[in-house]
């Protein structure tokens, strides 16, 4: 057996009833704990508690990291970030409604 067949991969799933805090959040994407505030300021990422400390669900890491994923690669300023993570999840929505069919 070679070594790359020695390894296998483990990870975890994280939906919604995960809670990460801003601190947690921030260091899974590796920013600053500024850039998530500027996240939520934008509307680009929901808090689920606010004050004293914030925390989000665990899908706010998938959202997060493919935001600075389109900053970064894309070079989109943050209203353009929020826009398109909203033009994406309504696509998902739509495509979601199609595979189930008519109500």
């Amino acid at each position: 057996m070679s070594n790359s067949e020695e390894y296998a991969l483990q990870g975890s799933i994280l939906d919604d009833s995960v809670e990460f805090t801003l601190q947690d959040l921030s260091r899974m994407c590796a920013v600053d704990e500024n850039h998530i505030v500027e996240f939520v300021e934008e509307g680009v990422l929901t808090t689920i508690r606010a004050a004293p400390q914030w925390h989000f669900h665990g899908s706010a890491l998938r959202r997060a990291r493919l935001a600075l994923r389109l900053q970064h690669d894309l070079e989109i300023n943050l209203a353009g970030v929020a826009l398109a993570l909203d033009l994406m999840d309504e696509l998902e929505l739509l495509r979601r409604e199609l595979r189930t069919g008519p109500r």
